[in-house]
């Protein structure tokens, strides 16, 4: 049987089969069309302006290694007149970040980027792995994606930078909006569909140039590319409940490869239908209403099993005439004394103003919070409240005149004076 051509060129052997469309494809022109989509992504949304200091959120895994390689080259092929830099997080995870570190000092050299490396340590007091030490390995993900965000922005801050862009890709955004319909948070799915996120109340913004690529082309784009990268896994994410999610979009997507677009694109629909009051934002610059009572109940159509038995429509029937009939005879009161037709149109059901969502700063840290204390802080209460205090009992020289004094140094209390 002869080879399989090339399903763009036509003329070299295809070596790829594309996850997202299982088109066959040659080395070169896998690349190619790799860079020349997320370039697009970058075009069609702005996300940059020539003469801007860029920010990459690297941790020496593929993603944003792919990140830093495909946004060197076009910006070099296309010429966007970016300054990149590379920005590190140290969570404190002995095993897996210091050696993914290593490999980010290795791409700083390759790429010839600045590096910054901002540790939780110096800005909370907690490594990781003290953190999962004092609350176990359950819900440990939500500290350290609290504590990671504030320290990317922390990190760009100190550099004087207001834009960072992070290695989230499709199946990172489809896990996204699968956790968020589970748990319910529409707000908060609105958010994170966004290729951009941004504030007034922070100077720093956020970008995804990856959104719509597939995580298996970013593994084969790195592999014919050759990048260097990091390929352990957290050691505390298999407790994460992102992983359900994720076990549940890759069984979807070897159903149907397009299943992840699918998510991200229903996701940003969903997006569309969530007041920006909710979301953090306004839509349009007017105030968005909501209507109440159109929320279905538990059981949906029909009865507890999904069935209807044959009574039940007729009396629905009977139950609808009955409705239409009082429907005319009915008043509503609006307000000090008012009357109001329910046969006025639109007025058939009360409409409200969703409470807006005031972003402002945290009262202790300055972060970008919609709380007077921002979540970061609280949870670093939390953890400061609950710490063991290691009494040390030290023995001293006889003449010192002070025996009863007692030093507190970084959670340890060390009473001199008497033997251990």
């Amino acid at each position: 049987m002869p080879p399989t051509p090339c399903a763009l060129c036509n003329a070299n052997r295809a070596l790829i089969i594309r996850p997202k469309n299982h088109q066959k494809l040659c080395k070169a022109c896998f690349i190619t069309l790799f860079e020349t989509e997320i370039h697009n992504t970058i075009t069609t949304n702005s996300l940059f302006s020539s003469g801007e200091r860029v920010a990459i959120g690297a941790s020496g895994g593929k993603d944003s290694t792919v990140l830093a390689s495909v946004l060197k080259t076009l910006n070099e092929r296309y010429h966007y007149g970016l300054n990149l830099l590379l920005l590190s997080i140290d969570e404190g995870i002995k095993g897996y970040r210091d050696d993914s570190l290593e490999t980010v000092k290795r791409n700083a050299v390759q790429y010839d980027m600045p590096l910054e490396i901002v540790g939780y340590d110096e800005l909370y007091g907690w490594t990781m792995d003290q953190v999962v030490s004092q609350i176990g390995k359950k819900g440990n993900c939500t500290y350290c994606g609290v504590f990671r965000r504030q320290a990317l922005d922390r990190g760009a801050a100190r550099l004087g930078i207001n834009h960072v862009v992070t290695g989230h890709n499709a199946d990172d955004i489809a896990e996204t909006v699968m956790m968020n319909l589970l748990r319910g948070d529409l707000p908060r799915l609105a958010r994170a569909t966004s290729i951009v996120t941004a504030s007034a109340a922070s100077d720093i913004k956020r970008s995804k140039p990856l959104k719509y690529a597939y995580e298996k082309e970013i593994v084969l784009y790195a592999h014919h590319k050759g990048l260097d990268y990091f390929t352990t896994e957290c050691i505390y994410s298999p407790e994460a409940f992102r992983g359900s999610a994720r076990t549940l979009i890759k069984s979807l997507e070897r159903v149907r490869p397009s299943a992840i677009l699918d998510v991200v694109r229903s996701g940003e629909d969903m997006a569309r239908l969530v007041p920006e009051e909710v979301s953090g934002g306004r839509k349009g610059g007017k105030d968005v209403l909501v209507v109440e009572g159109e929320a279905e109940g538990g059981g949906g159509c029909g009865n507890a099993n999904g069935r209807a038995s044959g009574g039940e429509m007729a009396d629905m029937e009977k139950q609808l005439l009955q409705n239409e009939g009082a429907q005319d005879k009915e008043t509503e009161v609006t307000g000090k004394g008012q009357k109001h037709d329910r046969n006025c149109e639109g007025s058939n059901r009360m409409a409200r103003k969703l409470p807006k969502q005031q972003m402002g700063k945290c009262a202790r840290c300055g972060y970008l919070s919609s709380q007077n204390i921002c979540k970061a802080c609280m949870l670093l209460e939390g953890l400061n409240r609950n710490r063991p205090k290691t009494q040390i009992q030290v023995s001293v020289e006889e003449e010192d005149n002070s025996p009863t004094l007692t030093r507190r140094m970084e959670g340890l209390t060390v009473i001199p004076g008497q033997q251990t």
